[in-house]
């Protein structure tokens, strides 16, 4: 049926319901259109922002061996400050308590110790490590050095009181890799858990020499005197750092692990006289 045979008043309804049948299609896709723009907007805006994103805020716990502890209070801090509102506590012992403090679980986010050994035998518990920095070994006397001590050989006299670490702490280990290689028997007093506690017992007079780190007499020079042992007499201890896998801040300490790397960092160590990694 056409519209001209209607009547005029029906044909005049008939034309306005076409008239509104054919706007609707044309608003709906208006609003499609403009409802896709809105929705693409809003999708680029969150990638954008997803993108720039920085690792949160966390406290960080960080094990670190014990020769790390002065120049790790300095990284600490300046680390804190580049990154507002994370925190970094260390506890520092020797690498081979903190190994067993990782492997039974204890709840930290990152770990550093003073040799790679160490570093290796918990690849089930941490992430891939990094070298981040070295040292090496030197004598540490009596202030003075009372007993005129030049060289390795010199701590085979027995009337010298000797103080090394543990066997199974790394500078221990490095300790008697020289002594062995230089074929210098030594029967020390006492063997320490770490190196600080080396250190300790020559500062207090209760040895009259022990081998420690280097930046380790260092920062004693006004307690106790240093002698250099040749490069080729020496053992080269390597710093690895990694993140646990267990942390319940992944991210934050990936990154701190990563900034020990960084030139900001590399200054510090350096500048307390470790060496570049």
């Amino acid at each position: 049926m056409s519209f001209t045979s209607l009547p005029g008043h029906r044909r005049t309804a008939a034309a306005a319901a076409l008239a509104a049948a054919l706007l609707v299609p044309a608003l709906s896709a208006c609003g499609s259109g403009s409802g896709e723009k809105e929705a693409a907007g809003s999708t680029g805006s969150g990638a954008s922002s997803s993108a720039s994103a920085q690792p949160k805020a966390a406290n960080l716990t960080v094990l670190a061996a014990s020769s790390l502890t002065d120049v790790f209070k300095t990284a600490g801090a300046a680390y804190e400050k580049a990154h507002p509102g994370t925190k970094v506590t260390f506890s520092f012992a020797g690498s081979q308590e903190l190994a067993a403090q990782v492997k039974q679980g204890a709840p930290a986010d990152a770990l550093v110790t003073a040799d790679t050994k160490t570093m290796d035998g918990l690849k089930a518990e941490t992430n891939e490590p990094a070298v981040i920095a070295r040292n090496r070994l030197v004598i540490a006397t009596g202030k003075g050095n009372p007993f005129k001590i030049a060289g390795l050989k010199d701590l085979a006299d027995t009337k010298i009181k000797v103080v090394l670490a543990a066997p199974e702490v790394p500078v221990g280990r490095y300790g008697k890799q020289i002594l062995d290689a230089q074929k210098v028997e030594v029967k020390p007093v006492s063997q320490e858990p770490n190196v600080r506690a080396v250190l300790s017992k020559v500062e207090l007079g209760e040895a009259d020499a022990g081998l420690v780190y280097k930046t380790d007499s260092a920062k004693s020079a006004d307690k106790v005197d240093t002698v250099e042992i040749p490069d080729d007499q020496n053992a080269v201890a390597a710093y690895p750092a990694a993140t646990i896998k267990q942390s319940e801040n992944a991210e934050a300490a990936a990154a701190f692990v990563a900034w020990l790397s960084s030139p900001e960092a590399q200054k510090i160590l350096q500048d307390a006289g470790f060496q570049k990694a």
